[in-house]
């Protein structure tokens, strides 16, 4: 599953958080096995919205959708805010 180029407000995000390096390995594991257990990928509710997230860190997830089989990361958020 390939993902998408970022947009450039969520590249800046992830600069500003110091999560540029995480997200890398994130990303990769990602396009290699999307259901790999570390990454904790799942359908956000309500689920009818087709919203997913995957784990950066224990912090941040990158919240994403589907389009044309490829993955478009719509936000970074911090998972306890």
């Amino acid at each position: 599953m390939k993902i998408k180029e970022l947009r450039n407000d969520i590249k800046e995000y992830l600069k500003k958080h110091n999560l540029e390096k995480k997200y890398q390995k994130a990303k990769q594991l990602f396009e290699t096995n999307p259901f790999h257990h570390s990454l904790n990928t799942e359908i956000l509710e309500p689920k009818h919205n087709k919203i997913y997230s995957f784990r950066i860190d224990k912090k941040y997830r990158a919240v994403f959708i589907y389009i044309n089989n490829t993955i478009e990361i719509i936000a970074i958020t911090n998972h306890y805010k």
